[in-house]
């Protein structure tokens, strides 16, 4: 007597395909993050840098096989929103400045502390936007 198996479904076949589209973004993403942590080493605060896009990159790695954890997720959103409004008063001062350009010259963040305080509140800002996509991808998915 042989395994009966039921045969695949289209609907089977799509999702697999629709699986390793959705994959390699987030190795994609996981790869960004690492790049970034490897760029803090020079960042006056490279610690604090290196553990927020590690983690980061741990999360785009583990949703790339449908690995989400809640409360790992919950925990970096609360972080993130309370440093980047540590940082907001910078951000509004860079949005008063006359010369918005200096966001991009290496020189100004030595010059003006509004300049480093920006750039990472957008760091933040990218985080958190990466972790409310996987949250709602993570609302949407099926309990395993």
């Amino acid at each position: 007597m042989g395994i009966s198996r039921k045969p695949k479904s289209a609907f089977d076949k799509i999702n697999k395909a629709n699986y390793h589209c959705v994959k390699i973004p987030n190795i994609l993403l996981s790869i960004m993050f690492i790049g970034f942590t490897v760029l803090q080493f020079n960042d006056p605060d490279p610690i604090t840098w290196s553990l927020i896009y590690g983690i980061m990159a741990l999360v785009c790695m583990m949703a790339a096989f449908r690995y989400y954890i809640r409360r790992l997720m919950l925990i970096q959103a609360i972080a993130y929103i309370i440093y980047a409004a540590l940082l907001w008063p910078g951000v509004m001062q860079w949005l008063r400045s006359p010369d918005k350009s200096k966001l991009f010259d290496d020189l100004a963040k030595m010059e003006f502390l509004y300049i480093e305080e920006t750039r990472e509140f957008i760091g933040l800002l990218i985080c958190l936007t990466v972790l409310a996509f996987y949250w709602y991808k993570f609302s949407r998915s099926k309990p395993r």
